[in-house]
């Protein structure tokens, strides 16, 4: 296997889940070379990853057409042994088709499945990790079946954060791009009340958390805490991660840079569930959610608003106990 082309061009946790896949590869195939294929955007997190070779960008949002004509004449150039799509929507699988890639692994679940050499289940039901169910894919080779992610911050980028970290400190991650996989503001509100008493407090995000990040803050009415949203690229934010005293975030993309650095972490689950697969891998992890409601899980995804219109499962998150 000289070859290998590795497909995820979902969002950014889900790239981050695919790194087990390259590593083990890497392991099993030492000498052969590895790309990947991401959305714009999540290139980023696989900077320094040393077990790749070429990092791929499709950018979805400019000529997509014109950009899948382009990555398949590469991609058939390039003439891989091996492609591994672990992305299951039609974009994906049209290229993995016509790849001309000697063999082509992926999901069942991909509406080009039937064009893949060899093609996987993909069951959200029966408890297994996505980590697990990407590493099935390469089974057959020797993959081991879970493995945690993994993430490469430079020295620079380690040391860029290292002016946050001379005491102790919190990070939190209060957005999500759906409102229902959002612990409410003003949970976060008391959560960082309670925890200001020890130490000092981050918020994290993109850019486009900035005002809600700072709105959290200013309810908050505390004097320790600092907005960096938009402030520090995503690896920088994992560098800062993997040195807290303990990260809180929901079920969404920081969850999964924290357990790629293997970082302390309470995850607040809302309308989804752990068990669909996306939970955390941290040695040091927690789960916090409201069990026992009949509307819960809502849905594969989050929703704009809650279906209910009570959003129970955020609103109803105990946080009277202490977390540490």
């Amino acid at each position: 296997m000289n070859r290998i082309l590795i497909i995820q061009t979902a969002f950014l946790g889900d790239v981050i889940l695919a790194t087990p896949v390259i590593s083990e590869m890497k392991r099993l195939f030492p000498e052969s070379t590895i790309d990947i294929l991401v959305k714009k955007g999540n290139e980023v997190l696989l900077q320094n990853n040393p077990h790749l070779n070429y990092v791929i960008v499709f950018d979805k949002s400019k000529r997509k057409y014109k950009s899948i004509i382009q990555l398949i004449g590469q991609f058939r150039s390039r003439k891989y042994d091996l492609v591994v799509n672990l992305h299951r929507f039609g974009s994906s699988g049209i290229i993995t088709a016509l790849s001309g890639a000697k063999k082509k692994y992926g999901f069942k679940k991909n509406p080009f499945s039937f064009a893949f050499t060899k093609s996987f289940d993909h069951n959200m039901d029966n408890g297994l990790h996505e980590v697990e169910r990407n590493l099935s894919l390469i089974k057959e080779f020797g993959a081991i079946d879970k493995k945690r992610p993994e993430l490469f911050p430079s020295k620079e980028q380690f040391a860029k954060t290292s002016t946050f970290t001379s005491s102790k400190f919190f990070c939190f991650a209060p957005a999500s791009v759906w409102f229902t996989k959002q612990l409410p503001k003003e949970k976060w509100v008391e959560l960082i009340q309670q925890k200001s008493h020890e130490g000092a407090v981050y918020l994290l995000g993109g850019k486009e958390d900035e005002a809600l990040c700072q709105e959290i803050i200013d309810l908050s009415a505390i004097t320790n805490a600092q907005n960096l949203a938009g402030k520090l690229d995503l690896l920088e934010s994992a560098a800062l991660m993997s040195q807290a005293t303990r990260n809180f975030v929901n079920d969404s993309g920081p969850l999964h840079l924290a357990s790629a650095m293997n970082a302390p972490v309470t995850a607040f689950f809302c309308s989804t569930i752990p068990s669909f697969g996306f939970g955390p891998l941290s040695e040091d992890s927690d789960v916090k959610e409201v069990n026992d409601l009949n509307c819960r899980p809502c849905g594969l995804h989050g929703h704009k608003v809650c279906p209910k219109e009570h959003f129970k499962c955020g609103l109803e998150i105990d946080l009277s106990t202490k977390i540490t």
